[in-house]
């Protein structure tokens, strides 16, 4: 390919000369020997430059390929054994990747605005009730001292890139590498994520594994989350409360329908009449345990889920197991339902963003395991290729131990949102949302929320 290229630029430094002898004398005055000087410099350059990648596998990457949303690593060409170049447009040589990988990046933009009302006082600015509905965040106030109050705010922070690798081995089995971040990080410098200036915020990991023959390591959506039961809504999760969402390091195995894991531990305690902001333990020494069993077909999917769980803090202990059913039901080409049923002793951290503790602590340190329920459903409409709506309720409830836990524990939260997206061009969501919600504490106290969420997100 090299020795093409040289000639070819003798060909065409010989062109030049020619279309230049043909014009008047006047107007050519060629240096002959300044041309020849030249000509022996782009020789000189071609010989530095197959040096150089011969010193490097033979390996080169056109300005076009880099910009490829797909690209394949292929095997480092040596003199001995050429190789037919691949198509410019479509691949790109990456000398650190096993051969044959294909790499792949994706992602979404998206700009979310919200105007919202809170009937006892303000969401703290810059926490993560301001961005999305985050159920613990609605305020509940003592009665006579909380005042409703209107605000409104946009932020582009759940913005999104992604980049893969996967390869086939030799022997068939499929090697796959994921990474996922957003920009709900917080500030990086001074003028960082206040508001005030910049609007910078960092990158956070979401997701991080590699899967190789049914195994998988890193960090992804818990086994016990079922991520294609969730509604499509506006806002970042919709029915919070009643969702099991977690994502966390882990271990998992999956043959046929089965698939079991074993997970970062983590235990969040409610101190003893909470005379204290609740905590997070990490004194775990056993991971936490799950299991599922799904199903799939035209219909739609269905799905079960177990959990198992080992709390620790200090020198106290205690366990817990929770159930988790949900999937997605089919109602011809234009409607689903969505659905999802979780509950047990101990879901705490799990269920609903962590709107309830894992366990609490008795007058003596003593740590006992707290119960909690909660679930959605969702109605999703086509109206045509270009718009959709959804309706969604969900709930949670919280069998907190008040004689333990005191009365300033959240008892119960949900909330109810109705949406319409309008997909003008292909990846390209412009869309609206009214939600309600409300808290209420084990004292009785209770707080709501209004908000009107709109978004506009272009995915990649």
């Amino acid at each position: 390919m090299l020795r093409s290229n040289r000639k070819g630029a003798r060909l065409s430094l010989a062109l030049a000369l020619a279309a230049a002898c043909a014009v008047p004398a006047a107007a050519q005055d060629i240096d002959v020997a300044a041309v020849e000087a030249r000509l022996g410099q782009m020789e000189q350059e071609m010989r530095e430059l197959r040096a150089l990648l011969e010193a490097h596998g033979g390996s080169t990457v056109s300005p076009a390929v880099a910009q490829s949303s797909t690209l394949v690593a292929t095997t480092p060409v040596t003199a001995s054994a050429p190789v037919a170049a691949a198509p410019a447009q479509k691949t790109v040589s990456m000398p650190g990747a096993a051969p044959g990988t294909t790499f792949s990046f994706g992602g979404f933009i998206k700009l979310d605005a919200m105007t919202t009302s809170t009937s006892d006082g303000r969401i703290a600015d810059g926490s993560a009730g301001r961005l999305f509905y985050f159920p613990g965040a609605t305020p509940v106030a003592a009665d006579g001292q909380g005042a409703r109050s209107t605000y409104s705010d946009l932020h582009a922070q759940f913005s999104r890139v992604s980049f893969g690798a996967d390869t086939l081995t030799d022997s068939g089995n499929a090697i796959k590498a994921y990474i996922e971040a957003d920009m709900y990080g917080g500030g990086s410098n001074a003028f960082a994520g206040n508001e005030t200036i910049t609007n910078t915020y960092a990158l956070t990991l979401r997701q991080a594994y590699v899967s190789y023959n049914g195994w998988l390591a890193g960090q992804t959506w818990s086994n016990f989350q079922d991520v294609a039961a969730l509604p499509d809504t506006v806002d970042f999760t919709g029915p919070s409360e009643g969702t099991v969402f977690n994502r966390q390091a882990q271990v998992r195995y999956t043959r046929g329908p089965w698939s079991v894991s074993i997970e970062n531990p983590q235990t969040t305690v409610t101190p003893y009449l909470s005379q204290a902001a609740r905590f997070n333990s990490g004194d775990n020494r056993a991971p936490d345990v799950t299991a599922r069993w799904i199903t799939r077909g035209d219909w739609g999917h269905f799905t079960v889920a177990g959990l198992a769980r080992s709390f620790r803090n200090g020198d106290a202990t205690a366990s817990g197991a929770a159930l988790s059913v949900s999937g997605r039901f089919n109602l011809g080409a234009n409607d689903d339902i969505r659905y999802m049923v979780s509950g047990g002793d101990g879901i705490g951290r799990y269920l609903g963003f962590a709107l309830g503790s894992d366990t609490v602590l008795d007058a003596d340190g003593g740590l006992h395991s707290q119960s909690g329920y909660g679930g959605f459903a969702a109605w999703r409409h086509a109206f045509n290729a270009k718009l959709r709506g959804n309706v969604v309720y969900s709930i949670a409830s919280l069998d907190n131990d008040a004689l333990l836990t005191g009365g300033f524990v959240t008892e119960r939260a949900q909330s109810f949102r109705v949406n319409m997206i309008y997909s003008p061009a292909p990846k390209l969501d412009i869309g609206g949302e009214i939600s309600w919600a409300d808290r209420r504490l084990e004292n009785g106290l209770e707080g709501d929320l209004q908000r009107v969420h709109t978004h506009v997100k272009y995915s990649f």
